[in-house]
């Protein structure tokens, strides 16, 4: 038997974070990892699926070529390269992650990890006693009763990942950020699309503005948008190399089919065969519950990233892994502010926000302005012919202070980044509008709309 001052069961963004973490502060760690390091993100979703949207806006570009002045003939998607490429840009980031966690020595226990006591990890034969132990098992797609996952009709995002040969037609349940993506993607290679959502709106998490704007982009290149549906599973069939779906639009119904169906109706933690009953962790509609420093009802036991829920996203896991490590290393450790967590849609094109959206902050009671600035205005939209969408700011009239800022359009991740600072540090719109931005950049279209919010817009 053997002890270490940190074991954290499970390998993904948050776990290896906080395992290095850990060392950094002279703590001994080790990661129990069942597949490979780096988990979902890395293998089975930011990373991959991203490399397909690439190649999908790749595939755009060249199309469109010719309104550069560049001849650019027979352009055509060679599928089994771009499924090459993507898995070449998992093996990289994957050699240089084993690489970190090497270098901070690291040691990765292959296999599931399970509770044999609160101190005590078994994975296999071997039992690894722990001073703390951190839970980051992470997530898997969520399944609807009757319409499970088989991997050749029905399948989930990871079955589509696997995929040889795009399909010549699919029906996406749930317009979330994953089913938006696969739908964006898709129709830019030519694949018919069906997108259904049972809320009113797509990305039905973000401002409803963004998601006008996103359904309408979708649309206008091709897709089948149904929302404010019911999926009727019981009423699935089979046929001709076809699945068709019964949905339910207030009383009426319809059968939409396609050639496989992706079933994206969210996410649900992997806590299951982890020993919990030998500690006193406590679940909620399944997922981990923590205190303010990602501490368990356990006292030796912290949990991150998916398995305890919120926003399921690799950025928000490594914070709280981060933080969950500083708190285990007796330092100081600041809960995660999630209203100024970034949050991207990489669809194309891309959507982005933080903070509130204009519903949330207007039902806090605030005197509540929006304003907004359109990228068809913008100099470098223009050079770049990617003039779709905008930038919306949420503000309180009152402080000035930034609630939430809301963009759709090309670059939009890497605009957010912008706002996400502000609200760190507490900017109002006016310090946003006041700082300079280079011209022509697409960074303007948020300086322009803040200065719109501040009163200070040469063009209002």
């Amino acid at each position: 038997m053997e002890e270490i001052d940190l074991v954290v069961v499970g390998g993904g963004t948050g776990g290896y974070t906080a395992a290095i973490r850990a060392t950094q502060l002279g703590l001994s760690a080790a990661i129990v990892e069942r597949d490979k390091v780096g988990g979902t993100c890395l293998h089975r979703g930011c990373i991959p699926t991203k490399a397909w949207l690439e190649t999908a806006e790749t595939l755009i570009r060249a199309r469109g070529a010719a309104t550069f002045g560049v001849h650019a003939e027979n352009v055509s998607l060679d599928f089994p390269a771009a499924v090459r490429r993507q898995k070449q840009v998992v093996d990289t980031l994957y050699t240089s992650l084993r690489s970190v966690i090497k270098k901070h020595k690291i040691e990765v226990i292959e296999g599931s990890g399970r509770f044999l006591s609160p101190s005590q990890v078994a994975v296999g034969d071997r039992i690894i006693t722990a001073r703390n132990v951190i839970i980051a098992t992470g997530s898997r797609p969520k399944e609807i009763p009757g319409l499970e996952a088989d991997g050749s009709r029905v399948l989930n995002s990871d079955h589509l990942l696997e995929l040889q040969a795009p399909p010549k037609s699919i029906v996406i349940v749930g317009a979330g950020a994953v089913g938006s993506e696969f739908a964006s993607f898709f129709l830019d290679i030519g694949t018919e699309v069906t997108l259904i959502e049972m809320m009113p709106a797509i990305v039905p998490l973000e401002d409803a503005d963004l998601g006008r704007a996103l359904a309408k982009a979708l649309t206008g290149r091709g897709a089948n948008i149904l929302t404010s549906v019911r999926v009727l599973p019981d009423k699935t069939r089979s046929y001709d190399g076809k699945v068709e779906l019964t949905v339910q639009q207030e009383d009426s119904e319809r059968q939409v089919s396609g050639e496989v169906i992706l079933v994206a109706a969210g996410r649900e933690a992997v806590t299951q065969d982890l020993g919990l009953e030998k500690t006193a962790v406590r679940l909620e509609g399944g997922w981990v519950q923590v205190d303010g420093t990602y501490r368990t009802a356990e006292p030796t036991v912290y949990a991150i990233g998916d398995a305890i829920g919120g926003l399921l996203l690799a950025h928000v896991a490594a914070a709280e892994g981060f933080a969950a490590a500083q708190a285990i290393a007796g330092k100081e450790a600041e809960h995660v502010d999630y209203g100024r967590v970034p949050r991207v849609t990489y669809t194309y094109p891309q959507v982005a926000a933080v903070g509130l959206t204009e519903a949330q902050a207007r039902e806090t009671g605030r005197n509540v302005k929006t304003a907004r600035f359109s990228l068809k205005y913008n100099a470098m939209a223009v050079i770049q012919e990617e003039r779709e969408g905008f930038a919306k700011l949420v503000y309180d009239v009152d402080s000035g202070d930034l609630l939430g800022a809301h963009i759709i359009g090309h670059h939009a991740s890497e605009l957010i980044g912008e706002a996400a600072l502000a609200r760190f540090l507490q900017a109002s719109a006016w310090e946003i509008g006041s700082n300079i931005h280079p011209h022509p950049s697409l960074s303007e279209v948020l300086g322009e709309a803040a200065q719109i919010s501040a009163g200070i817009s040469i063009y209002w």
